[in-house]
């Protein structure tokens, strides 16, 4: 298929995945478009899970997705300060569903937990918003953030709430 054909299509998944989610109101996510000519980047903001370390927090992050999309995923990266096992220090968020289909080469994850086009934007955000209260230390991103969540759980609550402290003042 012609890329111009596969990058209108794209575009048009996005715009109307951007305008069904304009509809609605969630509780966990807020997105729009950095900038109004560019359908493949949006600014998203979490907010964080209520009865979880991130409760109050308000996370900017910045989806970017790919020509393509959706046959392959989106990439997902936190501009906000984020301490968490499957958030690399970059920002990047480590999620099985944003991870590209197929078998996984290191053996840990299911084929059928990882992308497929039927995830829509929705569904990675509620992921990801569900994955702030329930971190996956088994597989991290950050080992240090893993660690201080299993061994030090006061401690890592601590530095959650500086992470949502200063992610309120950014805004």
């Amino acid at each position: 298929m012609d890329d111009s054909v596969v990058n209108r299509a794209a575009a048009i998944k996005l715009h109307n995945e951007l305008k069904e989610l304009s509809r609605t109101t969630s509780s966990a996510f807020s997105v729009g478009l950095i900038d109004e000519d560019n359908l493949f980047e949006w600014g998203v903001t979490m907010f964080g899970p209520p009865d979880t370390a991130y409760e109050g927090g308000l996370f900017k992050a910045r989806m970017v997705f790919p020509k393509n999309y959706p046959f392959e995923p989106p990439t997902l990266t936190f501009e906000s300060d984020m301490w968490h096992p499957n958030v690399y220090s970059d920002g990047r968020v480590c999620i099985s569903i944003l991870h590209n289909s197929g078998e996984d080469p290191h053996g840990y994850e299911e084929s059928c937990e990882r992308w497929n086009p039927t995830q829509t934007v929705e569904t990675i955000l509620l992921s990801v918003h569900a994955m702030l209260g329930h971190p996956n230390d088994e597989s991290p991103a950050n080992v240090d953030a893993a660690k201080m969540f299993r061994e030090s759980p006061t401690d890592y609550r601590r530095k959650v709430q500086r992470c949502v402290e200063r992610s309120m003042e950014n805004f």
